[in-house]
C-alpha cells in the first residue's frame, strides 16, 4: 500500500480549518482589540497579492457600513502624494514581504500604523505601531487559504457583524469545506462578483493561478459584457459569485458558456473555489502544495 501524500494535502488540511479560525477571529474582535481603525478613521489598507485583494474589499465594506473614508492600495504602488489619513492598515502573512515594508518605512511619518501579520518576530512588526496577532491562521502551505480569509472575517466582526452575522458565516464556510467538488477543469474559467466581493473574485481567480496553473480571470460582474465576454466559448465556466441579472444570464448563455450561481456569501464561495483549485490542479498532475514559480514571501526586489 503507498503512503504517499495525496497532492495538495497541506493545503487542503489548511482550507479546511477556515470555520475554526473565523470563530476564533471573531472572539479575538469581541475581546476588544486594539489597533484597528476606530469609526471616523481616514484608513489606508495595503497588502500584496492576496492580502491586497482582502484590503480592497475591506475597504469597500467600512465604507459601506459608515465607518469612514477608507482606501485601498497594493504596496508596490503608493501614490506619489500621499492623502492625509489617521491609520495605515498593512496585511501580511509572513511579515516580510518586502514592497509592504518599504510602504510603512515611507508612511509611518503621516499616520498610526496597524500590521496584521500571521509571523510577529518580523521586519514589518518593528515598523508598525500596533501589531494585530493572527499566527494561529498562519499556514504551511505557499497559496494562501486560511490567513486571508481569517484577515476578512476579523475585520468584518470588527465592523459590526452581529452574533447572527457571525454564526452565520461560520456555518456557510463549513458547508463549503464538505460541498462537492469537480475535478473536471474548465477551459477557461471566469469568475463574477459584485460589491466588496469583486475583489474576492480576484482572489479566487488567483488561487487557480498559483495552485493549478490554469486560464482563470475575475470582473466585476457589470465589466464583463464590455468586452472580457468576447472570450467565452463552449469549455468556459462562469462562477458568480454574487447573483447575476436575468440579461446579463442570458448573454453568458448564449455564448455556450456554463453559468454556476453561487449561494449567499461570497467569502463561503472563495473556501468552494480554493477547494476547486486543489482539485483541478491534482487533475493535472500539479501539487498545489509546491506552486510553480512561487516562494512563501517576495522578499528580494
Amino acid at each position: 500500500m503507498s503512503s504517499a501524500r495525496p497532492l495538495g494535502q497541506v493545503t487542503s488540511d489548511e482550507i479546511a480549518s477556515q470555520p475554526d479560525c473565523w470563530i476564533r477571529a471573531q472572539e479575538q474582535a469581541r475581546s476588544g482589540l486594539s489597533g484597528l481603525p476606530e469609526p471616523g478613521e481616514r484608513v489606508l489598507a495595503l497588502g500584496c497579492g492576496t492580502s491586497y485583494y482582502v484590503a480592497a474589499g475591506y475597504a469597500w465594506l467600512r465604507e459601506q457600513r459608515g465607518h469612514g473614508q477608507t482606501d485601498a492600495v497594493i504596496a508596490s504602488e503608493l501614490p506619489p502624494v500621499i492623502r492625509d489619513y489617521d491609520r495605515v492598515v498593512a496585511i501580511s502573512r509572513s511579515g516580510t514581504t518586502t514592497e509592504v515594508h518599504q510602504a510603512l518605512l515611507r508612511l509611518r511619518e503621516y499616520a498610526r500604523t496597524t500590521a496584521i501579520l500571521g509571523a510577529l518576530d518580523t521586519p514589518i512588526a518593528s515598523l508598525a505601531t500596533d501589531v494585530i496577532d493572527l499566527s494561529y491562521a498562519d499556514e504551511r502551505s505557499i497559496v494562501q487559504t486560511r490567513f486571508p480569509t481569517t484577515v476578512l472575517t476579523l475585520l468584518r466582526a470588527q465592523l459590526g457583524d452581529d452574533a447572527q452575522a457571525q454564526a452565520d458565516l461560520v456555518g456557510s464556510g463549513e458547508r463549503a469545506t464538505s460541498a462537492e467538488v469537480s475535478e473536471a477543469a474548465p477551459r477557461q474559467l471566469v469568475i463574477l462578483a459584485s460589491g466588496w466581493a469583486a475583489a474576492l473574485a480576484q482572489e479566487a481567480a488567483l488561487k487557480c493561478r498559483e495552485s493549478a496553473g490554469m486560464w482563470a480571470e475575475a470582473y466585476a460582474t457589470g465589466e464583463y459584457r464590455h468586452g472580457p465576454i468576447s472570450a467565452a466559448r463552449p469549455g468556459t465556466l462562469v462562477w458568480a459569485m454574487t447573483p447575476l441579472s436575468d440579461v446579463e444570464i442570458a448573454a453568458i448563455e448564449a455564448t455556450g458558456a456554463r453559468i454556476h450561481r453561487g449561494g449567499t456569501e461570497p467569502q463561503a464561495e472563495l473556501v468552494l473555489l480554493q477547494r476547486h483549485a486543489i482539485a483541478w490542479a491534482a487533475s493535472a498532475g500539479r501539487d498545489a502544495d509546491i506552486p510553480v514559480h512561487l516562494t512563501r514571501s517576495v522578499v528580494e526586489l
